[in-house]
């Protein structure tokens, strides 16, 4: 008789404790739960696709996979014909921030499930620089209870570059060795002070060990382009990986020194292409190689997809489909050191697989977690209860003041009628800046901004502390040829609010109106609100579902088109532009930022 069919929600018991009862189904001894017939097995082992072929899964874990398990059905067991389709193994995201989708891990989960991400590996770094501990232990207890395996890494950098930002929090060395014995945290975040790692710096040095000590996994995030003696000091101090590479020398020179190249496309960095190159065309081992996300808004997560949208891209770039979906399972569990877990169809692993009816569109059928269906045809088969966020994590937007367009004035040198700046560059679809310059008139002893040649203004209005404290500066590259105001409470990492605009009181609207929700983002015009994006949660994810929040997301992405801003996904450009761990020019609440020198620097050049 077989057991109870496995509840999804119920992690599978450890290999070691039902290795007996695995045994029995592979031997025919016992019915398994659940048996798929007549599939194609993509075997990311041998990098073989294996017609005719059976799984048998009980105890939500696979017991056999071979030519035919007609020896393990019984009365109860389930039997699905695959009818010739593609078994594939469930898809891992190896690098990825929930808050990015606006939403929490439920209805991140809820999102993506369809389009066969089973296993997730997130850094909470966002909601860490807003909570601290507090709002990582709320999201690791979310993930705990998930119906697929979402694993989470500690933060490692909370302020991500102590004194060039203040966050909302701090994270110590004691608060990572703590971390390292919950349940689900798999490693240490993406190490994002390179500079601290190859100058020895105490805090990134005593987290990396306490790392190694509990035997996890290091993320890292070299975001130079420098591949010289400052690389090679970050890789001895030991980060495993890196997903901020964007040229194919980068890929090749981190393989090379034994870490594993990330290869990441979300709904603004498009860095595969570019990579992919060291396997396509200089020969390299792709089982060093991960395909990731980072960073995925709502809008991406419900109409193009997840982790089956980057595998089908890297095809399209000339790698087999198996080499793609190798990159984007096994090689992510191996890395993780779960390969045992997760990451292929062999027995003994979770039984989280993809029925596909075309490999190379990578067309999902049905999805499988746990040795459950979980998603048919595009949507949820389960349902996956809300989870509820204390008030406490609702009320962080502190602005300590109403804020007012003169907040937003940039008085010249005395005596000046035009000066010369230093203007953040947008680069479409790209994490990294631009240092620019532009000459700008001034009137009434105020800078003026120039919209002709696509220079606006940008400010950092700081909303942890309630200091009313607002920095100011220039941007150029979203093209607004309205007067217009985007703000946003997602500001990477230290997340106050960052206001983009051609008007000052649009500005003021769109900053104090994020006081008045708690949080989100809110696109003014002409004095009036054109789109809003409510995210109480931490002023980072909003607690309703995802396609309602993908609606509301669509609908500022369409406004801001409207006010001529014709940027790929500028919203996730606008809300990295305070990220001062990523050259070359950044703002922050100490002021404009040089990220190639690590300094702050004058306004005015």
């Amino acid at each position: 008789m077989p057991n109870r069919p496995h509840d999804p929600f119920r992690k599978p018991a450890p290999w070691a404790e039902c290795a007996t009862q695995l045994v029995d189904v592979a031997m025919g001894r016992r019915a398994a739960d659940l048996v798929v017939r007549n599939g194609r097995w993509v075997n990311v082992h041998s990098g073989e696709i294996i017609p005719a072929t059976d799984v048998a899964i009980t105890a939500g874990r696979f017991a056999y996979c071979g030519s035919d398990a007609s020896h393990a059905i019984g009365e109860g067991t389930r039997v699905v014909d695959a009818a010739g389709r593609y078994l594939v193994p469930g898809l891992c995201d190896a690098h990825m921030h929930v808050e990015s989708g606006m939403v929490t891990v439920t209805e991140f989960c809820r999102a993506v499930i369809p389009h066969g991400t089973t296993s997730m590996f997130i850094d909470p770094h966002e909601i860490a620089n807003v909570l601290g501990l507090e709002g990582v232990r709320l999201m690791h207890d979310e993930a705990c209870v998930m119906p697929v395996n979402v694993y989470v890494q500690m933060p490692s950098c909370v302020p991500s570059a102590p004194g060039l930002e203040n966050a909302g929090a701090q994270l110590s060395v004691a608060d990572v060795e703590e971390a390292m014995g919950w349940e689900n945290i798999i490693g240490l975040g993406e190490v994002m002070n390179f500079p601290g790692v190859a100058s020895n710096d105490p805090v990134m040095a005593g987290e990396i060990a306490a790392t190694m000590r509990a035997g996890k996994t290091i993320g890292g995030h070299y975001a130079s382009p420098d591949l010289g003696l400052p690389f090679h000091g970050y890789v001895a101090g030991g980060p495993e990986d890196d997903h901020e590479g964007t040229r194919a020398s980068d890929a090749i020179a981190r393989v090379r020194q034994g870490m594993k190249a990330m290869m990441r496309l979300g709904s603004a960095w498009y860095d595969v292409a570019t990579q992919i190159k060291a396997v396509t065309e200089e020969g390299l081992d792709p089982r060093n190689f991960i395909l990731c996300t980072d960073d995925s808004h709502s809008g991406t997560l419900v109409k193009q997809g997840h982790m089956d949208r980057v595998v089908r891209h890297a095809i399209q770039q000339g790698l087999s489909p198996v080499t793609a979906i190798q990159m984007a399972t096994l090689n992510t569990a191996q890395h993780f050191r779960l390969e045992r877990e997760l990451g292929s169809i062999t027995p003994g692993r979770r039984a989280d697989f993809l029925i596909v009816s075309d490999l190379a569109s990578l067309a999902i059928d049905e999805v499988f977690a746990r040795g459950v269906r979980v998603a048919k045809g595009g949507k949820l088969d389960i349902d996956i209860p809300a989870y509820d966020y204390p008030p406490a994590a609702k009320k962080t937007v502190k602005l300590g003041k109403v804020i007012t367009a003169g907040d937003f004035d940039i008085a010249a040198p005395h005596g000046a009628n035009e000066v010369r700046v230093r203007v953040i560059g947008v680069i479409e679809n790209q994490a990294p800046t631009r240092a620019l310059e532009a000459d700008l008139d001034v009137t009434d002893g105020i800078v003026c901004m120039d919209r002709r040649e696509d220079v606006c203004q940008i400010a950092l209005v700081e909303r942890h502390r309630g200091t009313g404290g607002v920095v100011n500066g220039f941007v150029s590259g979203f093209g607004y040829m309205e007067d217009c105001a985007l703000a946003s409470t997602v500001a990477h990492d230290s997340h106050h609010i960052i206001v983009v605009g051609t008007n000052k009181d649009d500005m003021a609207l769109a900053a104090n109106r994020l006081g008045e929700v708690g949080g989100g983002v809110v696109l003014f015009s002409k004095g009036k609100e054109v789109a809003l994006v409510e995210m109480p949660i931490a002023g980072l994810m909003s607690d309703e579902r995802a396609e309602a929040v993908a609606a509301k997301a669509e609908r500022l992405v369409e406004a801001m088109r409207a006010m001529g801003c014709s940027l790929n996904n500028a919203y996730m450009q606008h809300s990295l532009l305070a990220l001062v761990v990523i050259p070359e020019l950044r703002i922050s609440d100490v002021g404009i930022i040089d990220v190639t020198t690590f300094q702050k620097v004058d306004l005015f050049v």
